[in-house]
């Protein structure tokens, strides 16, 4: 880098030796300390230099530089974006009723406003508040602008449509880099998954061609948590992909490419472990962090699931994962659905933790 080769003591020496020897040149002398300010500048001036090259290239670029860079190929960073959710409502005597949309509910201090009617007593509600922040509260919904009259209880339930964080600086830069490796055009398999995985709410996807003939395609889709999508989201996907299934092109779609969008089916891994605590410790304070840990390990793999043909659930993982949470002393015979050896998921599966037994 040009700061390494030109730091201040580099720069005055290359000044001084530029000076003849007749002249003191030593610290503190007139000549030193009239090249000094000079060579203290030009030393900032030749960090900034490696700093402005860093912003132009794409594996150290960032923020609104990087945004620029990636514009030239015609990416944008993805914006935030509001969660979706289901909202229950019942009167006074526990049974479902209707409310107005647009009415305005609050929980955790976010508010959700009614969308759309579902069925009788159910709503799409949208966060107010863009981001993942609105995919978390679960429970009780309370009104906000007004009183609705028998109500009797309000609740929010399913995640509909995951809300989204505005993209990271390393997401866009593994979509830069992947757009660049992979050429998309004209419905190959490329552009399905850009153009699919640009969408709201989509966070992976499979794409199988010719899978029921010629001219058909089918799109396996997780949502941007990575869990299996809801049928809001099929159906939103579905419609803007390929409307109604037909080979029209009225969508995103190429003409005559008749398109379906599905969802892995769960694959339900159940745990049990013996464990040893450490002092003070025991199942009931243990056991939620354990869960926790491997939730997040259950992620990751869903996070691969999208450029692998088999996802692995380990049990060599799972112990490690078990072994290293706060209060396991030892762990002993982990069992993964009542084996000891590896589970291979192949197919329209998705891993999905289910019970986690701690003996």
């Amino acid at each position: 880098m040009y700061s390494e080769e030109n730091t201040f003591d580099k720069i005055m020496n290359r000044a001084l030796e530029r000076v003849s020897d007749d002249v003191d040149k030593r610290e503190g002398s007139v000549i030193y300390d009239a090249l000094s300010p000079m060579a203290a500048e030009l030393a900032q001036a030749y960090i900034v230099i490696d700093g402005i090259i860093d912003l132009v290239f794409p594996d150290t670029s960032v923020g609104e530089y990087l945004d620029r860079l990636v514009e030239q190929i015609g990416l944008e960073r993805g914006k935030a974006t509001k969660a979706i959710r289901k909202g229950v409502f019942y009167d006074e005597e526990q049974n479902k009723m209707n409310v107005d949309i647009g009415a305005v509910f609050g929980i955790d201090e976010l508010y959700y406003t009614v969308i759309e009617q579902l069925s009788t007593g159910e709503y799409k509600l949208e966060c107010n508040t863009p981001g993942k922040i609105g995919n978390n509260p679960l429970g009780v919904l309370l009104p906000i602008e007004y009183n609705i009259k028998n109500l009797g209880m309000a609740q929010i339930t399913d995640i509909l449509i995951p809300g989204e964080d505005e993209e990271s600086d390393e997401a866009l830069k593994a979509r830069y880099y992947e757009q660049i490796n992979e050429k998309a055009f004209g419905g190959n398999i490329a552009d399905y998954k850009k153009k699919t995985k640009e969408l709201e709410g989509v966070g992976a996807v499979k794409v199988i061609a010719c899978w029921n003939g010629g001219g058909t395609v089918k799109l396996i889709i997780l949502d941007s948590d990575y869990n299996k999508a809801s049928s809001v989201l099929i159906d939103k996907v579905q419609q803007e992909i390929c409307p109604n299934k037909e080979p029209s092109g009225l969508g995103l779609a190429p003409i005559g490419h008749k398109v379906t969008v599905t969802t892995p089916e769960e694959f339900l891994i159940n745990i049990s472990s013996q464990i040893q605590y450490t002092e003070g410790e025991s199942e009931i304070t243990v056991k939620p962090k354990i869960i926790e840990a491997l939730k997040r390990y259950f992620v990751e793999l869903r996070e691969k699931w999208e450029t692998t043909e088999t996802v692995i659930v380990r049990t060599s993982q799972v112990e490690n994962i078990i072994l290293n949470t706060e209060g396991v002393l030892d762990i002993s015979q982990t069992l993964i659905n009542e084996n000891t050896s590896n589970i291979e998921i192949e197919g329209e599966k998705i891993p999905v933790i289910g019970e986690v037994s701690i003996l």
